[in-house]
């Protein structure tokens, strides 16, 4: 696992756990949802960036 990996990984789990907290708040549905985008394509960028793939 690369740093850039690990770190994309920490971010989208970072945006993801602030979508959840904000759902909870009952917070605007627009917040939530570029939260929710934000947090699928750091996810997806740092899984994809793993050398499992390799």
């Amino acid at each position: 696992m690369t740093g850039l990996s690990a770190v994309l990984i920490f971010v989208g789990l970072f945006l993801l756990g602030g979508a959840i907290s904000f759902w909870k708040q009952k917070l605007p549905k627009g917040i939530i949802a570029v939260l929710g985008a934000g947090a699928a394509l750091a996810l997806l960028a740092g899984i994809l960036r793993l050398e499992v793939w390799a």
